[in-house]
């Protein structure tokens, strides 16, 4: 039996062919539609030398074309490669590489970058597709994966247990890991979303503005849509007012936005002339949502959840409800239907309720390992459960807090920020001895990246902050970088050496440890 995603846009196109799938711009595209556009994908796929297990890397905007390739690969068991649009060419040619991608399809806009990323070190791209514009030399039009290809249905091997896509997240150790999802891991997120107090029905429609390449855009709504029978309208960029706009024109009745998002929207100055009265759920996740912006969604009558999830997890783990998003806020709520988590101690043995230990879950949602990487995986599923590197407790009515982050993660506007890999652009930089990074509270993004500098002695001269963030903006995605340097004679470290990156925080953010601000 086909289990893949893929199956589903079929036998939704066999059950409501007529329904509307996805909205993009003017344009609506069916079921039937999209069935079909995913056939002419997944075909020229197979001509160009395309099969079952070969990446397919893309580095789209939300698009139509993003989910027809997503989908099409998904039909014939590639894996496709999402990859964030913000990345510099450098970081975008690392996954190229570590993923050993066959294929790579890219926005005309994003071609610099795209370009760029092709001659980094291990590249093996064989085919590159450019969306919009005038392809260059050895390029190939995405219109001709359309145009060449046949819209028959295709027979199929995928199985459930197969790779689906390999979403990358920013590691401790600088470099990114790919997290693999597979047919599974995507079906059952999507049950566990239908599952959820309020969750989703083939009426539903949805803007699809959060970022696909993000796990949050792709599992939270849009894909459970497809898997359901609803539909997503689809922009390419969060813009407010265009938002807005958007959700009252198509009489959004679901939506889910990271807490910047929904903090921008809540900024429009005409907020109130726009009808959301369709909109029965909003949903935040990604990072924690500021009280203010729940309490302005119920003084308008729309019930508020949110949802903590991971890239590994695909992503749903929790969900605190609207029942009791502000009697218990600080709280990421109760599990979903099919997942199980425990909070355990250094030695992985279960702490008594209420207790502080790591959070570690398990269900057919969670991944199935790091790409290309046994002993991480290996580590991450110690006991067969997933630790998810979280410091947090559950009482005795099954609420989760997540307190402290085991890690020295950092997320701002919804984006994951690992120090380490900010720290070791720094110390390429001629003028630098030696870098610390911290994560500080923000009002606009939740957190902004603070880099405290010792400048090296035997430079020419000392590096100033603006300097430092510009090589910084030249060599990582701009949310990465630091909105602020400090500059010391030395950092603090403790007698064995290790860097006392709470002094830091206390000292320039103000924050004394890594808890959860609210």
């Amino acid at each position: 039996m086909d289990r893949g995603i893929g199956q589903w846009v079929t036998k939704r196109a066999f059950l409501n062919g007529q329904r509307t799938a996805l909205v993009q711009g003017d344009t609506s595209f069916t079921y039937s539609d999209f069935d079909r556009r995913t056939n002419q994908v997944a075909s020229s796929l197979l001509r160009l030398g395309v099969r079952k297990g070969d990446r397919v890397a893309i580095l789209l905007v939300n698009s139509v074309e993003f989910l027809e390739v997503l989908l099409g690969c998904a039909k014939i068991g590639a894996i496709t490669i999402p990859i964030n649009v913000r990345l510099a060419g450098p970081e975008i040619g690392y996954i190229l590489a570590d993923s050993g991608a066959d294929v790579f399809v890219f926005h005309a806009p994003l071609a610099a970058a795209a370009v760029s990323a092709l001659t980094e070190p291990g590249v093996r791209v064989r085919h590159t597709l450019r969306a919009g514009g005038a392809p260059a030399d050895g390029e190939i039009p995405y219109t001709d994966l359309l145009s060449d290809g046949a819209p028959a249905p295709l027979d199929s091997d995928v199985e459930g247990r197969d790779p689906a896509f390999i979403m990358y997240t920013s590691g401790t150790t600088g470099r990114p890991k790919g997290a693999i999802l597979t047919h599974d891991n995507l079906r059952w997120n999507a049950i566990n979303v239908l599952g959820a107090e309020q969750g989703l029905t083939g009426s539903d429609v949805t803007v699809a503005v959060a970022p696909m390449f993000h796990i949050g855009g792709l599992g939270v709504h849009t894909l459970p849509l497809l898997y359901v029978g609803g539909t997503s309208v689809i922009l390419p960029s969060f813009d407010p007012v265009g938002t807005l706009k958007a959700m009252a024109e198509s009489r959004a009745t679901v939506q889910f936005m990271v807490p910047a998002m929904w903090s921008a929207l809540t900024q429009v100055p005409d907020f109130d002339s726009y009808d959301l009265s369709a909109l029965r759920l909003a949903m935040g996740g990604g990072a924690p949502m500021p009280l203010t912006v729940i309490d302005f969604m119920h003084q308008r009558g729309v019930p508020f959840t949110e949802g903590f999830g991971m890239t590994e997890t695909a992503p749903m783990v929790s969900v605190l409800d609207a029942a009791n998003i502000t009697t218990r806020a600080g709280s990421i709520g109760r599990v979903a239907m099919h997942v199980d988590a425990r909070i355990v101690d250094a030695d992985d043995r279960d702490v008594p309720a209420d207790t502080v230990g790591e959070l570690l879950v398990r269900g057919p949602n969670v991944f199935v390992g790091y790409w290309m990487k046994p002993a991480t995986t290996a580590e991450a599923f110690r006991g067969g459960w997933f630790h998810t590197g979280d410091l947090g407790r559950i009482d005795a009515d099954g609420y989760i807090t997540l307190v402290d982050r085991k890690k020295d993660m950092i997320i701002s506007g919804g984006e994951n920020v690992y120090p380490i890999e900010v720290e070791q652009v720094l110390f390429r930089h001629p003028g630098v001895l030696d870098a610390a990074v911290v994560g500080g509270p923000d009002d606009k993004w939740g957190e902004r990246v603070v880099a405290v500098v010792v400048a090296d002695p035997a430079a020419e001269q000392e590096p100033s902050a603006d300097e430092l963030i510009a090589w910084c903006r030249e060599r990582l995605a701009h949310f990465k970088c630091p909105r602020e340097v400090h500059l010391l004679p030395e950092l603090p470290r403790n007698a064995t050496g290790k860097l006392l990156k709470t002094e830091l925080r206390k000292r320039f953010t103000g924050v004394e440890g890594g808890v959860v601000q609210r």
